[in-house]
């Protein structure tokens, strides 16, 4: 066994120990991915105190793998040149859409509100044997000083408190000339979220796509934002 099989294995054994794990397999653009997730992301609403819960309502949505981001994957490897591009994706949950970026040689920084979260980041990059960087983001509260030229979030758009701190952190996180791409399975908040981009300088342009898994079809649109007026003005 290799020293980076060592790692991985030495990080899947802890992860164990704390949370029942599934594996899941998926192909994007001919290539084959494997990552672990929490086989039961509900089990883990007993782990957040009510003080937690009352300071910022966090739920446990980072532990699932979302059809979103299986398309917004297959989108950036089949329809998008992020090779050499500087890559930040916000929510990443278990980084399933960074991995996609990395294994095709962006500059990714994956980031999360969680902490839990950039651990299975961590083990599923080393899984596929990718390099990326990891931090722990509030979407309300930038820290982050840089830009990148491209933005990812997938199935983000799910409270309305959320909808314009995301607007927020894409202006903030964004070169001028760079855009993001966000994958919804088409809420009903998702309009509220396109509305408040185009009042806010950005130009919007939307992908249809479908997620397929047995017989269930699961309609999802990636938006693309840009910041060809001008961004949000001070």
């Amino acid at each position: 066994m290799s020293a980076s099989e060592q790692v991985v294995s030495g990080m899947l054994e802890e992860l164990s120990r704390e949370y029942d794990l599934d594996t899941t397999c998926y192909s994007f653009a001919g290539r084959e991915y494997s990552f672990v997730s929490v086989r039961d992301s509900y089990a883990l609403l007993d782990r957040i105190s009510p003080e937690d819960f009352m300071k910022d309502e966090q739920m446990p949505y980072w532990a699932e793998i979302w059809p979103a981001a299986v398309i917004l994957s297959e989108f950036i490897l089949e329809e998008l040149a992020v090779t050499n591009k500087r890559i930040i994706e916000i929510g990443a949950g278990v980084g399933v859409a960074s991995i996609a970026a990395a294994s095709v040689g962006a500059d990714v920084l994956s980031t999360d509100y969680s902490e839990e979260a950039i651990k299975f980041i961590r083990l599923n990059a080393g899984k596929n044997n990718v390099a990326l960087n990891t931090d722990r983001l509030d979407w309300r509260f930038i820290q982050l000083d840089e830009q990148f030229d491209v933005l990812f979030a997938a199935d983000v758009l799910y409270e309305r408190t959320n909808l314009l701190p995301i607007i927020f952190a894409v202006d903030k996180l964004i070169k001028p000339n760079g855009c993001a791409y966000i994958a919804d399975p088409r809420r009903r908040l998702a309009q509220q979220f396109l509305d408040l981009a185009f009042e806010n300088g950005f130009s919007v342009t939307s992908h249809a796509k479908s997620f397929r898994k047995s017989e269930q079809t699961i309609p999802v649109n990636i938006y693309r934002l840009s910041k060809t007026r001008g961004g949000i003005q001070s």
